[in-house]
This record gives structure tokens, sequence and C-alpha cells, in this order.
């Protein structure tokens, strides 16, 4: 019998990253609820946010309501990041979403850009959302606006 442990092939860390999954609906569900529904709540649901950034009590769900405006127009979910590490034998899956810059970074960033890029980006947005020509550019940019109104990687 051998000793494994003397084979740097058993000892050697292996680390295997699987870049972020998707959680989402398919294509065809994403864009039948588009077409009936996603198009003009967006237009609602930024219009309600936007207000409530507005003021200083509204401005976390403000922004959380915009973090979340992919899933609101498409049902587009935040991919998860997975990674497989199999170290001594051992197998661990560890799952996790985006990282984020810091919470005061991206305060300042809001208070001095966001809340003001953030409705130029959406009116832009929801008017190129209007037209079919325009539709893939709009359904680009709502996937950034998290980012423009708070440095937030969706």
């Amino acid at each position: 019998m051998s000793d494994d442990t003397s084979d740097p092939a058993v000892n050697r860390e292996r680390s295997v990253t699987v870049d972020y999954e998707s959680r989402s609906p398919s294509l065809l569900v994403r864009t039948v609820y588009f077409l009936l529904i996603g198009w003009w709540l967006t237009g609602i649901w930024l219009g309600i946010a936007w207000v409530l950034n507005l003021t200083i009590v509204g401005m976390p769900l403000g922004i959380k309501m915009i973090n979340r405006v992919p899933k609101v127009l498409s049902l587009k979910e935040r991919p998860l990041r997975s990674e497989v590490i199999d170290e001594n034998g051992a197998v661990t899956v560890v799952k996790s979403n985006r990282e984020q810059r810091s919470l005061l970074v991206r305060a300042v960033y809001f208070l001095l850009v966001g809340w003001w890029a953030s409705g130029i980006w959406m009116g832009i947005a929801y008017a190129a959302t209007l037209s079919i020509v325009g539709l893939p550019l709009a359904v680009w940019m709502y996937g950034k606006l998290p980012f423009v109104v708070s440095l937030y990687n969706y």
C-alpha cells in the first residue's frame, strides 16, 4: 500500500472557479413577461423609485427599488458566483453574489452623482424602451442602472 501524502498531486490544493451562473427563467419566458408586463411596470417602478430618492426617509427604499429594475423589467435574477474547491479530497462549493464597493463610497457617489445621473439614465432608457429599434439599448441600460445610481454590481 502506498502513502498518498508523499504524492505532490494529492496534497496540492485545486480551485476551480465557475463563472456567474444565471438563475433567471428562460429567454422565452423573460421575453413574454417583458412584452406583457415588464415594459410598463418598469416605468411606474422607476417613477416611484426616483421620487423616493428625493426624500431622506424614502431614499433607502428608492435605491433598493432601482437595484431591482432588471428583475422588474425582464425577470433577470442576480447571477451567483460558484467556486468549487477540492482540498485533500474534500469538495466545498461556495456560492456568492458579486462583490460590492464599500457602502461609504457608494453613499458618497450617490449623493454627488448617482441621484441626478440615474434620472437622466432612466429617462433615456425608458424612451428607448418605447421603440423596437431602441429596445436592445434600453435593456442594456436598465441592467446598468443599479451601477449608475449607486455603483451597485447587479
